[in-house]
């Protein structure tokens, strides 16, 4: 039976998570082998428990939160994304812009 706690009974899923990105972080992956990483492994992880119970939206979020951390973040000697403001991206062409 599981009682009204049920992000502490679930957090085995996120710390299986957290080790497989953690094992994977000092691989030097290229982007198509993040992408299959993610979508075979750290996908596939909740997706049996998540079949027979409903987690709760904390728990759904701070995954998330891990695999983009993962797939968007640096780690090792990949620097990762450097994002712009959006101001800075909406200039017109004549002046800079996209």
């Amino acid at each position: 039976m599981i009682g009204r706690t049920k992000k502490a009974v679930f957090a085995f899923i996120k710390d299986r998570i957290w080790k497989k990105i953690n094992a994977w972080r000092g691989c030097a992956l290229s982007k198509a082998g993040k992408k299959v990483m993610v979508k075979s492994v750290l996908q596939s992880i909740p997706a049996y428990v998540m079949s027979i119970y409903i987690l709760p939206n904390s728990l759904i979020d701070e995954i998330e939160k891990m695999i983009n951390a993962f797939w968007w973040g640096g780690g090792g000697n990949n620097r990762g994304i450097t994002w712009m403001s959006w101001e800075r991206v909406a200039y017109l062409k004549e002046f800079g812009g996209m």
